[in-house]
């Protein structure tokens, strides 16, 4: 069984991505959008944590989501996977469970 965990809150903000990865098992896939997607930056806080999440899950961000914050993909770690809309409707499909972390 495959789960999908969506989170939409700025790790700088909420803690809404450490809970998610304390209670992700390996192979969750991890769909970082709106304002979450500051943790797929490079040079953050956050980016040892994603990068070890990275070890046993997938994590994808939101292209458009980075966009309209002008983050420019290259500024985004590297083996995080980007997505648009039609992506993230994909994700939801591939998996079995959806849980948001709001």
């Amino acid at each position: 069984m495959s789960d999908l965990y969506t989170i939409n809150k700025s790790p700088f903000e909420k803690n809404s991505l450490d809970s998610a990865l304390k209670f992700s098992k390996a192979g969750t896939a991890v769909l970082l959008y709106e304002d979450a997607v500051y943790a797929a930056v490079k040079g953050t806080a956050v980016e040892e944590q994603i990068k070890a999440a990275m070890g046993d899950k997938k994590v994808y961000a939101l292209g458009p989501d980075l966009a309209a914050r002008g983050i420019a993909e290259d500024r985004v770690i590297d083996g995080v996977e980007l997505v648009d809309y039609t992506g993230f409707v994909d994700l939801v499909e591939a998996n079995d469970k959806v849980q948001a972390w709001v």
